[in-house]
């Protein structure tokens, strides 16, 4: 029989080797053969995606020049406006009436470039303390104007460009600071030159502009084709909007070519002035055009690209296919295997019956000698201690061997399926009596960690106690390449699911973690060949799961695994009339 299955083994691997090429050569022709539709749907996706592309790309370029100079105004006015606090929060108000001390700081803010035009000392009535700068403002009160109420209220205001009393394009930076229960402001205004040239300052080819605008749609500075500072935009303002916006005007009243134009426009934080970059889109999008003659190209590239991918694809899926019947056939020797082990119990079950006779048979003979000694007394003292002894060692290891025996008929699935109260603890410490001599022999101790104040359960004792034997079984193996180990149990009272936590914790060698997930599988096993079904944790995944309990692992490499269940006070509804209809 086994020279016949091996040849028969010896026969399906030849015809499978015949069978893979001839596969692998039909799906390369059907590929091959279908793949002109791809090839044109290719090349027009490659025209789509470059046209696409080079717009995306200007896009994303654009706004990042947009982003950017952004950063740099906010930068700038955000600059000014921390050394305005730090002069004001610095110095006292005596110091800075000075003319002379607030010359000094005046000429420190412009060592680098000519930023600020001026800057004054404003009392809380709006009148001048002191000013250094080129206009005569020393008697002008501005405790009428919209930013001396502003800065008043806030502490810190920036303005839209005003002519003020100097009748000229400005605006101004102004801080205030409380001293002696009496404000008073720092006040600076920025050159607008300095301004117009620092927000310009962006290179967006030929017919690219920039400028500022607040939210009345006055230009803050001067644009480079069309409108002067200070003037209304004839066109409408985008609202306040978070983030940077582009749009296309297809026709522009300010544009001299009259052309379709790029624009984008992102408002800053502080003031809020809207920051609008425009370009002509013939400009921005010129690298479009060239979209097409790399179309050509890369049709010929997909060309030869469908052809690689095809025989990689193809190489891949015989490999697959390959793999299954690996698994398939693998599947078969666990099946088998399985078989085997149905036989076992039902073996296991046998022998279980017919120990039971000959135990009945040395318990009647036990019960006959004990009432001859009661008929006729034996009178030597001596004697009659070890007969007495003898006869209770006889009733222990009589009612330990019926034990053992329930327990096979149990692992065989002999006895009758039906919920029962149990004391966990109890009931644990039989299982380990079981295994005991088992893990002995194989140097494993068991420590045993058991609550005393949980409670009785409601449950299948034959299906738990096949989980307790599968687990313990599985920690026993784990120990295969060390020479002694341990398996600690512990149980637990869980007051919230209302049921009892069990951990199984063992020191053997564990699990890869890439293989946890896969260890409740049916016939996944981590044993060598031979060794091991991989049916034990998946028949206590549905044990568990049937009693309304969970199983879980957690391991470490090299170091151990602990299994923990969950189980209930009381059993599930569904389970409860299950067994009462049964029985």
């Amino acid at each position: 029989m086994n020279l016949e299955n091996n040849s028969n083994e010896v026969n399906l691997e030849e015809n499978r080797k015949k069978y893979y090429p001839r596969l692998f050569r039909k799906f390369i022709f059907l590929t091959v053969l279908c793949s002109l539709v791809p090839l044109l749907i290719v090349g027009w996706g490659i025209n789509f995606h470059y046209t696409s592309l080079s717009k995306e790309r200007v896009m994303t370029l654009l706004k990042t020049y947009v982003e950017h100079h952004r950063k740099i105004i906010e930068l700038f006015l955000s600059e000014h406006s921390s050394k305005l606090q730090l002069i004001a929060h610095s110095h006292s108000i005596e110091y800075l009436r000075q003319v002379p001390n607030l010359n000094e700081i005046f000429e420190i803010i412009n060592k680098d470039n000519w930023s600020v035009t001026d800057i004054g000392l404003i009392d809380d009535s709006g009148a001048h303390i002191a000013y250094v700068g080129p206009y005569d403002l020393m008697k002008k009160n501005y405790s009428k104007t919209l930013w001396f109420k502003e800065v008043m209220s806030k502490g810190l205001y920036i303005s839209d460009m005003f002519t003020g009393f100097r009748n000229e394009p400005h605006f101004i930076i102004a801080v205030t600071r409380t001293e002696n229960n009496k404000k008073w402001i720092l006040r600076a205004t920025i050159n607008p030159e300095v301004f117009r040239s620092l927000v310009e300052n962006v290179s967006i080819g030929k017919t690219g502009e920039v400028y500022l605008l607040n939210k009345d749609g006055i230009f803050q500075t001067t644009p480079r084709f069309h409108g002067k500072i200070m003037e209304k935009a004839s066109f409408p303002i985008e609202p306040i909007h978070e983030g940077i916006r582009v749009r296309v005007i297809e026709k522009d009243s300010y544009n001299p070519s009259n052309s379709r134009q790029i624009v984008c426009e992102t408002w800053l934080d502080t003031p809020k002035w809207l920051l609008v970059v425009k370009q002509s889109y013939k400009e921005a999008f010129y690298a479009v055009n060239h979209a097409n003659y790399a179309t050509l190209i890369f049709l010929h590239v997909s060309a030869i690209t469908i052809l690689i991918v095809a025989i990689f694809i193809t190489k891949h899926m015989i490999t697959v296919i390959q793999n299954r019947d690996k698994e398939a056939d693998q599947l078969n020797k666990q099946l088998m295997q399985a078989g085997k082990l149905a036989s076992i119990g039902e073996l296991s079950a046998g022998v279980a019956h017919e120990i039971n006779t000959p135990l009945a048979i040395i318990l009647t003979e036990r019960q006959l000698m004990i009432d001859c000694a009661s008929i006729h007394p034996i009178s030597d003292p001596d004697f009659l201690e070890q007969f007495n002894d003898s006869m209770n060692q006889i009733d222990v290891q009589i009612h330990r061997c019926k034990r053992i025996t329930q327990n096979l008929l149990r692992f065989s699935r002999r006895t009758k399926s039906v919920l029962e109260t149990i004391d966990i603890n109890h009931f644990i410490r039989e299982v380990i009596e079981l295994m005991e001599r088992e893990a002995r022999t194989n140097g494993i101790k068991f420590f045993a960690e058991l609550d005393n104040k949980i409670l009785s359960v409601v449950s299948d004792p034959s299906q738990l106690q096949q989980v307790f034997l599968n687990i313990i079984t599985n920690a026993i193996d784990a120990h295969d390449e060390k020479p002694y180990g341990s398996i600690r149990i512990k149980t637990e009272e869980d007051k919230i699911r209302e049921g009892v936590i069990m951990l199984f914790t063992d020191t053997g060698s564990g699990i890869p973690q890439e293989l946890i997930d896969k260890i409740f599988d049916p016939f996944f096993t981590t044993k060598p060949v031979g060794k091991g079904t991989g049916l034990g944790l998946s028949i206590c995944y549905s044990t568990m799961k049937n009693l309304g309990g969970s199983i879980s692992v957690s391991s470490e490499l090299g170091k151990g695994t602990t299994i923990t269940l969950f189980i209930p006070y009381k059993p599930p509804k569904e389970l409860a009339k299950d067994m009462a209809a049964s029985n």
